[in-house]
């Protein structure tokens, strides 16, 4: 069958036997449901019409791309400007306060005003007493490594984080998130472990959601654990991870049973 909208002549029409194929029917079908319920949602006082709906869809389907472009150049242009915030954490312009890492190595400059928008945690430590006085005052993120702390700070600044570095300190990262009550990096940080789940670092996640209480992280390393018991519990990783985690280990071990219970014929 030739359609008139995919085939290699689709200009040729001979109203009304004009055809299309199923590909294209489904199509369709699938930008009228989605721009109808998007200016439903967007219109939700309004009772949606029923008459012609077709024409309404695809005729809507033009407005909706134009304007997601629109709005795409808008939050583009805004990030832009939020980046001036980057440039005073990488050229150290007015900062007023010192974070210290754990190692030893120098302090990292900062600005209190950020800090305290970013964090909770932050705001009530410069709140206190001992950080008001000193224009230089030092703070010290003893759990946080030099670069740790700088990727920490980089992500306060602007939001994101290079790849390398988010796969580098991910984990750092979801810990100090959870610590200092930074709600954005925790989904950052659980979006990508998400993303890069295998059975090389399936015990780490566990072990991470575990101590940032992220519960729904927690189960999808559980489950790809389950799922996976035979990479997992027999590689050299597994050993450390039941000695330092017994308590963890535990709970592989009966989510193992029940999903050998539940997959089993007549239980």
């Amino acid at each position: 069958m030739d359609c008139s909208i995919c085939s290699a002549m689709p200009y040729i029409l001979r109203p009304p036997r004009n055809t299309i194929c199923g590909a294209c029917y489904e199509g369709a079908r699938t930008i009228i449901t989605l721009t109808n319920k998007l200016e439903n949602e967007n219109k939700a006082s309004e009772k949606p019409t029923t008459n012609n709906p077709v024409s309404k869809g695809f005729a809507n389907a033009l407005k909706w791309v134009k304007e997601m472009k629109e709005m795409e150049e808008e939050l583009n242009e805004k990030i832009i400007y939020l980046s001036g915030f980057a440039a005073a954490f990488r050229d150290h312009i007015h900062t007023d306060i010192q974070l210290k890492p754990g190692n030893n190595h120098p302090s990292i400059p900062a600005h209190r005003a950020l800090l305290a928008a970013r964090s909770g945690i932050f705001r009530n430590i410069l709140d206190s007493d001992e950080c008001k006085a000193p224009p230089n005052q030092t703070i010290t993120l003893a759990e946080l490594n030099h670069e740790e702390l700088e990727s920490l700070l980089e992500f306060l600044y602007s939001g994101s984080l290079p790849k390398e570095k988010v796969e580098k300190h991910v984990y750092s990262l979801s810990i100090a998130a959870d610590k200092y009550e930074i709600p954005f990096l925790q989904k950052f940080c659980e979006h990508h472990m998400l993303g890069s789940l295998n059975s090389s670092n399936a015990l780490d996640v566990l072990e991470i959601s575990d101590t940032c209480s992220n519960q729904s992280l927690k189960e999808t390393a559980l489950n790809f654990i389950v799922r996976n018991m035979e990479d997992i519990v027999f590689s050299a990783r597994f050993d450390a991870f039941a000695l330092k985690n017994p308590h963890l280990t535990v709970q592989i071990t009966r989510a193992s049973f029940m999903d050998i219970r539940n997959r089993r014929p007549g239980v």
